[in-house]
C-alpha cells in the first residue's frame, strides 16, 4: 500500500469511472463450466431450446464462455448511475472493536430502495425483455431481495412482473412482499395452487414452507404458459454472475486507486450471483497467473451445497421443469429448514463457482444462523448498518478471519461484501434477541435423503 495516501471511511469513485463493461471470468477458466443439458436428450441446450424459457440476448450472454467483456448497454447504466458506483468501505470502527492488525474492508451494495445488489441483475435482464417486445416477465425471489429488484426494474421498463416466494419467506416478510406490490409485481406464496408443479409440490409435501426450486419451477410454468412472457432469474446462471461483475469491478477499481491488494476476499454464497459478481475479477487474475488471491465462500450450514453437496448434474429446480446444470448441489428435492438465512436456501451453486471450487481455486465454509445474527449485530453497533443475514455470513467469517490475524500479528487486508440491508428482516432479529432461534445443521440421512434423488446415467457417478 501507498504510504502517501490516507485511506478514507469510504472510497467513491467518480461517475465517470464507473465501468462500462460487464467481465465475463468463464474467458479465462482454463476448465470451463459443464453446459446445460436437455434432461431428454442428455445433450446441450441449444440456444433455440433455451429461447423458449429465457430471452434471446440473455442466452447468447450465458452460452458465451470466451468473450471476456461485455458492453454496458447505455440505458442500463443511465439506470446504474441511480445508485452507483456503490462505496467501499473501510470499516475502521470494527477494527477498533476487534483489536486486529488486519484491514478489513466492505462493498456496500443496499444503498438503493431494493436494499441488495440484485438490481445490477434485474435492470439487465428486463432491458433485454424489453427490447424484445415480451409483455412481462415471470421469476422467484427467497427472501425478497431479487422480487423486489425486478419489481423495481419492471416498472421503470413498464413491464409485467410476476414473482413467485418462498412461502416461508412470504410468511416472515411481508413487508419485502408489500414493497414489491407496491412497484407493481403480483407476489405469490410458493409452492401454490396455481401452477400444476405446484400442486404436485404441495400433495407430496403437505405443509412445506418451501424452497428457491419450488418456486422456479412455479415460474417456470407461468412463463410458459404466457404468450409474451419469458422466465429470468436472480442467481446461478452465468448470465447473472456477468452482470454482478460490476460489483468487482468497481471495487478492484476503488481498490487501485489507494493501491491497496486484498488478501482474502469473502462473499456470502446461496446460488453465488454476489459472490460471483464480487470474486469476477480478482479470480481472473488469478487464472491468468498474475496475482494471487485467498478467495472465501460462506453458505449457511443449514444448506450447505459446496460443503457438503456432490459435484453432480442435477435439476436446477424441484419440479424438474428445468434444465440440469452441472454443480455442487444437495440434490433437488432437498428443502431445506426454515431458517433465516432466506437468499442463501438453494440447493445448488453456480457451475461457474462449483468449477471453481472443484478445481480449488476458491475455499468454502459453512456457518451456523445464530453466529452469523451474533456477528450481525456486533458489526451493526459499531458500523452503524443493520445487514441482511445474507451479508452477515460474509461478515461472521471476516470477523474471524481478523481474529486469526490478531493471534499470528498478521496485517491482511480483507474484503468482504456487503450484499444489502436486513430492515426486512426483523422477525429474524427479534427471535435472536428473545433467544427463539436455534441451529439446524442436516444430518447425513437428510443429505442422502436428497443425493438419492438426483438423475443417475453414464458420466454422472457421484
Amino acid at each position: 500500500m501507498s504510504l502517501n495516501k490516507e485511506i478514507p471511511y469510504k472510497i467513491y469513485l467518480e461517475e465517470k469511472e464507473m465501468p462500462k463493461q460487464w467481465y465475463n471470468v468463464r474467458a479465462d477458466m482454463k476448465t470451463k463450466p459443464a453446459p446445460l443439458l436437455n434432461p431428454g436428450t442428455l445433450k446441450p441446450m441449444t440456444a433455440e431450446e433455451l429461447e423458449g424459457v429465457f430471452c434471446q440476448e440473455l442466452v447468447k450472454q450465458e452460452l458465451d464462455d470466451t468473450t471476456a467483456y461485455f458492453d454496458i448497454p447505455d440505458e442500463i447504466l443511465k439506470f446504474y448511475k441511480m445508485y452507483r458506483p456503490s462505496p467501499l468501505v473501510r470499516a475502521y470502527c470494527l477494527e477498533e472493536k476487534l483489536q486486529t492488525p488486519a484491514k478489513i474492508y466492505y462493498k456496500f451494495e443496499g444503498n438503493n430502495t431494493s436494499g441488495s445488489h440484485k438490481l445490477n441483475s434485474a435492470i439487465a435482464q428486463a432491458y433485454y425483455a424489453k427490447n424484445q417486445g415480451l409483455k412481462g416477465v415471470t421469476t422467484e425471489t427467497g427472501a425478497g431481495q431479487w422480487g423486489t429488484a425486478l419489481s423495481m426494474a419492471c416498472a421503470y421498463l413498464g413491464l409485467d412482473c410476476q414473482v413467485y416466494m418462498v412461502k416461508v419467506s412470504y410468511e416472515q416478510k411481508p413487508f419485502r412482499r408489500e414493497v414489491m406490490r407496491t412497484y407493481g409485481a403480483k407476489v405469490t406464496p410458493s409452492p401454490s395452487d396455481t401452477t400444476q408443479v405446484g400442486r404436485k409440490i404441495l400433495e407430496e409435501n403437505p405443509g412445506t414452507t418451501g424452497s428457491l426450486g419450488c418456486a422456479i419451477s412455479e415460474a417456470v410454468e407461468a412463463a410458459l404458459n404466457q404468450e409474451g412472457y419469458r422466465y429470468v432469474l436472480g442467481s446461478v446462471l452465468n448470465q447473472v454472475l456477468l452482470h454482478q461483475s460490476i460489483i468487482g469491478l468497481e471495487t478492484k477499481a476503488a481498490l487501485d486507486k489507494y493501491d491497496i491488494t486484498p488478501d482474502i476476499i469473502i462473499g456470502c454464497a446461496g446460488g453465488g450471483s454476489n459472490l460471483g459478481g464480487l470474486i469476477s475479477p480478482f479470480m481472473g487474475e488469478k487464472l491468468r497467473g498474475e496475482k494471487d488471491y485467498r478467495f472465501i465462500a460462506v453458505e449457511p450450514a443449514s444448506c450447505p451445497s459446496l460443503t457438503n453437496g456432490v459435484f453432480a448434474y442435477d435439476f436446477c429446480d424441484t419440479g424438474m421443469v428445468c434444465p440440469m446444470a452441472k454443480m455442487y448441489t444437495l440434490g433437488h428435492a432437498f428443502i431445506p429448514s426454515a431458517n433465516h438465512a432466506g437468499g442463501l436456501r438453494y440447493h445448488g451453486m453456480s457451475s461457474v463457482l462449483s468449477q471453481l471450487y472443484h478445481d480449488k481455486m476458491m475455499e468454502a465454509v459453512a456457518v451456523e444462523q445464530t453466529s452469523v445474527f451474533e456477528a450481525a449485530e456486533m458489526f451493526a453497533r459499531v458500523e452503524g448498518i443493520l445487514p441482511a443475514p445474507e451479508s452477515s455470513h460474509a461478515i461472521r467469517v471476516a470477523i474471524d478471519e481478523a481474529m486469526k490475524c490478531k493471534e499470528t500479528g498478521e496485517e491482511k487486508t480483507i474484503v468482504f461484501g456487503l450484499t444489502g440491508t436486513g430492515y426486512f428482516d426483523m422477525v429474524a432479529y427479534e427471535k435472536y434477541n428473545n433467544g427463539e432461534m436455534s441451529d439446524y445443521i442436516p444430518t447425513r440421512e437428510d443429505l442422502q435423503r436428497g443425493f438419492d434423488k438426483i438423475p443417475k446415467f453414464p458420466g454422472n457417478e457421484f
